[in-house]
């Protein structure tokens, strides 16, 4: 009888946590509110990018490790496209959202630490850290390992926050009044990081820095004085390439010998 209580009590469980991962996936993937809506659509308006330096240097089938998955934003999208990913991320409820929303069932979703990941030497062709540098503690550590389990050839894709004014006014100031719903301390200026910083630790690890750019809004577009009203990102919001890197940057380095 007891053990009857005690599986019914694990289903209801079950039921909950997997009503919880649609609701997370519903706002994670939909919503026009806080900083989840504003990395979505930053992420798509790099895709074409980051893809197409895949292919040109890659081809059309690599194996991507995706550091710091989240909700799988990029994993997601690779897979479509045809590429043998890994997303790993510290967050086991990202990576149910994550899986959820993988349409091509293809993406291999990891529970890992970004410091200690569990994978062999020399596993990918591309290593991909969006968004993830301004969040930790020791970039140089990550970077390390980054360039440990990345094979000689290989690309890392990196994106990430300026430390500048500028960078602290729209992180610090704007994103709070513009966007609803962003946490206290969600981003910290002290974790912000300079683009000279991050190519010495590239450059440590053998990684050469081949590209870095910078990414705004489109000023005069519809969808700018729809968040002026009503502090909402649209779905049409769209972001333009641009040589400034005061707020923040994208950029990748190729491995040209063994770590």
């Amino acid at each position: 009888m007891d053990e009857e209580i005690e599986l019914q009590k694990f289903e209801e469980q079950e039921v909950d946590r997997s009503e919880l991962y649609h609701e997370l996936a519903k706002e994670w993937y939909s919503s026009n509110k806080g900083p989840m809506a504003l990395l979505r659509l930053e992420t798509n308006a790099q895709l074409a990018w980051i893809l197409g330096e895949i292919r040109k240097y890659i081809g059309f089938h690599a194996e991507i490790l995706d550091v710091g998955s989240g909700a799988g934003f990029f994993s997601n999208a690779a897979a479509k496209v045809g590429h043998d990913v890994t997303g790993m991320d510290i967050s086991r409820t990202s990576l149910r959202v994550a899986q959820m929303m993988d349409v091509t069932g293809r993406v291999k979703y990891v529970e890992g630490d970004a410091y200690r990941m569990p994978f062999p030497n020399e596993s990918f062709d591309v290593v991909v850290a969006m968004d993830l540098f301004e969040h930790v503690s020791d970039p140089e550590k990550i970077i390390s390992e980054m360039s440990r389990v990345l094979r000689p050839g290989g690309i890392f894709f990196f994106r990430t926050i300026n430390k500048t004014l500028v960078s602290y006014l729209w992180m610090n100031k704007f994103m709070k009044w513009f966007l609803n719903h962003t946490p206290e301390k969600y981003f910290e200026y002290r974790l912000f990081r300079k683009p000279e910083e991050v190519q010495l630790w590239l450059e440590e690890f053998d990684l050469e820095i081949q590209a870095m750019r910078g990414l705004r809004p489109v000023i005069f577009q519809r969808s700018t004085w729809n968040l002026l009203r009503n502090r909402e990102l649209h779905q049409t919001f769209q972001f333009t390439w641009c040589k400034s890197k005061h707020v923040s940057y994208t950029g990748y380095a190729k491995k040209f010998r063994e770590h």
